[in-house]
């Protein structure tokens, strides 16, 4: 794994990891959720730097990035924006283009803005709520400001913003039911990035302070800017057949049934994956999941292997066979 920034005309840095030859062109390229970073998600695309280079961005507000934040939020084109930034410095030929919630609906209005810089998306359970809800948000204000008050936008702001050591963090999240579904070591991976040391004293000092690098504030904005416009990024996907294809939980999903039958009936060609046994998290209960489309779109879109060419990954259920008799 290496760390890189990369300068910004908006002023600041964009941090991201990446995996793989670092003199290849760039594969794939992962968003993350609201109140995560790049780190997070190392696990998951480390194998792929096996094949190709892929990359994890630090979004504005989040992680390592240096982005400013200051001032209101009222979409997430902020995040569209810097995304184009960087992928026209450094992957103009375009790349497969992933995410988790959040970062996921950020990927699809990439590809609705620039479709020359997307082969394909790869979404894990993205933010898309109903057409009736952007329509609301766009023509009544007023809604727009109910929705920078909804409940996770409210909790984000009462969050815990620091600690007395990166234990205390680790122990404290470890404990609450919203990670206990999460593998090893996606929490210690996200706290990596997630938390930083705000005192100047010595590395074993007794009294130490560490913050969220996410604030509640910027977390909680972001949780409230809705007036985004995915329905609309999805037609352009649509008119530009990339493929795309949404891997959603089978519980908790910010993808209501009703939104799921609609993008189904509108977008005949896409692909909507329903895996079971996993939450909103899905990245963090079954990682094969995305890393397995990730690297078949891959193979598909950027090498241009035929299925004969890139046979399925075996994997191993560690189950005995049964002796006859």
């Amino acid at each position: 794994m290496r760390r890189f920034r990369e300068p910004l005309k908006t002023g600041g840095e964009m941090a991201g990891i990446e995996f793989g030859d670092p003199i290849k062109p760039y594969a794939a390229v992962w968003l993350h959720a609201t109140g995560f970073n790049a780190m997070t998600y190392q696990s998951m695309l480390a194998p792929l730097g096996l094949r190709a280079r892929v990359a994890a961005l630090d979004l504005r507000g989040h992680g390592r990035s240096t982005l400013p934040t200051k001032g209101p939020l009222a979409s997430w084109n902020k995040y569209r924006d810097d995304v184009i930034a960087f992928l026209d410095e450094e992957a103009p030929h375009g790349v497969v283009l992933g995410g988790h919630s959040m970062g996921g609906c950020v990927a699809l209005l990439v590809a609705g803005k620039r479709p020359d810089l997307v082969k394909g998306l790869v979404l894990a359970d993205p933010v898309i709520l109903s057409r009736k809800t952007y329509f609301w948000n766009h023509v009544f204000p007023p809604v727009s400001w109910l929705m920078a008050r909804n409940g996770m936008a409210a909790r984000a702001k009462k969050r815990r913003a620091e600690f007395n050591s990166f234990r205390e963090a680790l122990e404290g999240y470890s404990g609450k039911p919203a990670f206990k579904s999460w593998r090893e070591p996606f929490l210690a991976d996200y706290l990596l990035d997630g938390l930083d040391r705000a005192d100047a004293g010595q590395a074993d000092a007794e009294t130490q302070s560490w913050k969220l690098l996410c604030t509640p504030t910027w977390e909680a904005k972001t949780f409230g800017a809705h007036r985004n416009r995915p329905w609309s990024a999805l037609r352009v996907v649509r008119k530009k057949k990339i493929p795309i294809v949404i891997l959603r939980p089978n519980r908790d999903s910010v993808i209501s049934g009703k939104v799921r039958a609609e993008i189904i009936q509108k977008n005949p060609s896409l692909m909507m994956r329903g895996i079971r046994g996993t939450s909103h998290f899905l990245p963090m209960e079954a990682p094969y999941e995305i890393r397995d489309q990730l690297s078949a779109f891959i193979a598909r879109l950027v090498e241009r292997l035929t299925l004969e060419e890139d046979a399925p990954v075996s994997r191993s259920l560690g189950q005995r066979r049964r002796r006859a008799g």
